[in-house]
């Protein structure tokens, strides 16, 4: 057990959304909590980003907003990014991938969450 955990809130952003271009914009915050007894360094995020329509897209990358975090026992790293999918709900959901201090690497589940735009029924 990592002891990691993630927290998500996520938005509905209108002002950058174009529903009749199929474009729908969603924010996220994040927040990585480390409630176990030792650090750990995020070294790569992966994504799998579902629409509506069942349309899945997968994304891998070091680090996320450009950085690596080392979180501390009894810290956390909060960071927000964003999607655009085609449909007015979606979902994703995902892994980091962490490195011990002595190299062992570890992987923290990033739960299932939706993308909805306010007021819809699905």
């Amino acid at each position: 057990m990592s002891g990691f955990s993630v927290d998500v809130e996520t938005w509905y952003v209108e002002k950058e959304s174009v529903p009749e271009d199929g474009r729908y914009v969603f924010g996220y915050t994040i927040t990585i909590a480390n409630a176990g007894d030792l650090p750990g360094q995020l070294l790569r995020r992966h994504w799998i980003i579902t629409d509506g329509s069942g349309h899945a897209e997968e994304v891998r990358g070091p680090g996320v907003v450009g950085e690596q975090p080392r979180i501390e026992p009894g810290q956390a790293f909060r960071y927000s990014s964003g999607a655009v999918i085609e449909t007015p709900v979606g979902v994703m959901q995902g892994s980091y991938e962490f490195v011990r201090d002595d190299a062992t690497p570890f992987s923290v589940a990033i739960p299932a969450f939706s993308l909805s735009v306010p007021n819809m029924v699905h």
